[in-house]
């Protein structure tokens, strides 16, 4: 499943300084039995906004990572809520359709 959110970023708060706490957080996280990797993306055309993208191998395991947060992923988002706004865009299975080119399907 995906774990989809923006993040707003607040006047003067670069997308690097929010990508060093996601980086930290996210390296803790992802230690969290059915973690399966998060990426963070940058809007084209609007440096204040992102788009972050966590896997998990299921619902149920990131709500078990989100029930016992660790200490230290609680603490990062803490320090970071001054400087952003998170908007949770949703959960969503795994691609039920997906269609990849042929060049790529052969690199996999």
């Amino acid at each position: 499943m995906h774990y989809i959110f923006e993040v707003y970023l607040h006047p003067g708060y670069s997308a690097e300084q929010y990508a060093e706490a996601w980086i930290r957080a996210s390296e803790i996280i992802q230690r969290a039995p059915g973690a399966r990797g998060t990426r963070l993306h940058r809007k084209i055309g609007d440096p204040s906004r992102l788009l972050a993208i966590a896997t998990w191998e299921s619902k149920a395991a990131r709500d078990a990572m989100e029930g016992n947060l660790p200490q230290q992923v609680a603490d990062i988002i803490a320090e970071q809520s001054p400087h952003v706004d998170i908007t949770l865009i949703g959960e969503f299975e795994a691609p039920e359709w997906e269609v990849i080119p042929p060049a790529l399907k052969d690199h996999t």
